[in-house]
């Protein structure tokens, strides 16, 4: 089928005309629905107390923490995330080696910046390897506090400290234990100043003071109204929680301030933020105004939503018009699939009229010769015709096998031997198989008892669940067909390959139609979902278990009684 409509554009929608008019209709509609309540809004606003007013005072102080907040736990889980990267996907004897970790480092600086320098610490506290300004290497930090956190968190972020170069720094640390049980550290310095400009860098304005502090109140970043970096704060405040408290209270001059502060999830600090107080009564002076921004704000807010909202729903249906079409297709490649099949069983059929023509003049000849008179050429011709006579038993058991598959399309209850009919299977795939150097393995219960099934139907099973074990293993692979009895009531036949395995999402996906992990164009994603559908009319169960990289078993439990031809 082809595909008509036109994919999506640089702003999302297809370029026939009617997606976008469908856009602009939906866009307008919720702009209309939501802006009539935001106007009402307004003018409720506008009558709001004085306690409506304080709430909006302390708003932007709360904005500030928030903002303040998120851009240092981005910042520090960034770097974080860089240095257990590191300490997980190289081996300590990379990182021992100063040029390597010389190379890393440089890296590092130059993707996130921020280091100060990097070194590989041993369990028993000892540095050794190290790059940057300093010559750390052999220092003992086992008695520092860092250290003895890293063991108990594996990750850690320590607070301000001098250390062995006696100037403020802090290091995240990560602990690495190798599969011998061997553990060390990979230890990364920032730089003060740079923290220091991320969050002086988030004030609205020059009369804010935003700074760090630990859960001590000791200063972690400089402080315009409080002090230096390690000095105690002089403000006093409650315990710092998740939610930012804001207070009004006298700073260190005199002058009425707004205080707030907040702790983070994760890193033992909090933020302050100090904004200069105002009369409440010069925020009413601007009541008007700020509820006049409020209101242009949230329209542009509304149409930039209803006009994504939009855009996302037309993409949906574009994309919900491609999955039906792609559908089609699917299923047109299903019925080709069908018709060459039975084309080929016309062929095989066709095929075995000459195939008995050339058995008979085969046979006849070697009579011929067996009857004539003895020759030096004799025992030659009469190979010959043996030869002959083999091939062509060996054409019409393929030719047979063909039409065993293709000719049944309505089940057909019979006694079935599953010994019999797996080992008749793997006939098709020995070829395959030998060339790829897998071994197929056979561990066949003896004296299981016959069921009553469709023969056709099983053999379709087993060829799909053997196929896609056969693409799933390398070449030298194996491939292994276990068959077991259960008390005469059911019979377990499990195909287990030592193939790639599949996830857990794609486990739960495989018996859907037209899913499939292979290429595009190497499958139809039908194989397995037939499958299904033919193990479940039979009566019985097909289950699958996966590992990634150990491979996976399929296993079919199929009844020993006659199944309900209604059900089929």
């Amino acid at each position: 089928m082809q595909n008509t409509s036109s994919p999506p554009t640089g702003d999302g929608i297809a370029g026939s005309g009617g997606y976008r008019s469908l856009r602009r209709r939906m866009t307008l509609v919720m702009i209309g629905v939501a802006v009539v309540p935001l106007l009402l809004l307004l003018v409720i606003n506008y009558y709001q107390d004085r306690k409506v007013m304080q709430i909006r005072r302390v708003a932007p102080v709360r904005d500030l923490l928030d903002r303040t907040r998120h851009a240092l736990e981005l910042f520090l889980a960034e770097r974080r995330s860089a240095v257990s990267y590191i300490a997980s996907a190289y081996d300590v004897e990379v990182l021992s080696d100063r040029a390597e970790l010389a190379r890393i480092f440089e890296a590092m600086k130059r993707e996130f910046g921020g280091f100060v320098d990097l070194g590989l610490i041993d369990a028993r506290g000892v540095q050794v390897n190290y790059v940057g300004p300093y010559e750390f290497v052999g220092k003992d930090y086992s008695e520092q506090e860092w250290f003895k956190e890293v063991f108990i968190q594996d990750a850690h972020i320590s607070e301000v400290f001098l250390g062995h170069r006696r100037r403020p720094h802090f290091v995240i640390a990560v602990r690495h234990s190798e599969p011998s049980g061997e553990s060390w550290i990979l230890r990364a310095t920032l730089d003060t100043e740079k923290i220091n400009s991320l969050v002086v860098a988030q004030n609205p304005g020059a009369g804010v003071d935003t700074f760090l502090l630990n859960r001590s109140g000791v200063l972690q970043t400089p402080s315009r109204l409080c002090g230096d970096v390690l000095e105690t704060c002089s403000l006093e405040f409650g315990p710092a929680t998740l939610d930012p408290d804001i207070v009004e209270t006298r700073g260190p001059d005199g002058r009425s301030i707004l205080l707030g502060y907040a702790s983070f999830q994760e890193l033992p600090f909090v933020v302050v933020a100090i904004r200069p107080g105002r009369p409440l009564w010069q925020r009413w002076s601007t009541l008007t105004g700020e509820l006049l921004l409020i209101f242009l704000a949230g329209v542009a807010l509304i149409i930039g939503v209803a006009y994504r909202w939009a855009t996302l729903s037309v993409r949906r249906i574009h994309a919900s018009e491609q999955s039906r079409r792609q559908a089609l297709r699917e299923v047109a490649h299903a019925s080709k699939l069908a018709s060459v099949g039975r084309l080929a069983a016309g062929v095989a059929h066709e095929v075995n009229n000459p195939l008995a023509i050339i058995d008979q003049k085969a046979g006849l000849l070697k009579d011929l010769v067996e009857m004539g008179p003895p020759s030096s050429q004799s025992e030659k011709y009469a190979g010959l015709a043996d030869s002959i006579m083999a091939a062509v038993d060996r054409s019409r058991t393929i030719t047979h096998r063909l039409l065993g598959f293709a000719r049944r399309m309505d089940p057909e209850i019979a006694p079935v031997d599953l010994n019999e009919l797996i080992e008749e299977v793997l006939g098709f795939l020995e070829m395959e198989a030998r060339h790829r150097d897998i071994r197929l393995e056979l561990d066949l219960a003896p004296d299981l008892p016959e069921i009553a099934s469709d023969r056709g139907q099983l053999q379709q099973v087993f060829l799909n669940l053997l196929n896609n074990s056969l693409d799933a293993v390398a070449d030298e692979g194996r491939v292994v067909v276990r068959t077991r009895g259960i008390e005469d009531s059911s019979i377990v036949v499990s195909v287990e390959d030592d193939g790639a395995g599949m996830s857990a999402e794609t486990l739960q996906q495989i018996f859907e139609p037209f899913f499939t992990t292979k290429q595009q164009g190497e499958g139809t994603g039908l194989g397995l979902s037939i499958t299904y559908g033919i193990v479940n009319r039979l009566g019985g169960q097909i289950e699958a278990v996966s590992t990634p990289g150990h491979g996976t078993t399929f296993t079919v439990t199929i009844p020993v009684k006659k199944p309900d031809p209604e059900e089929m």
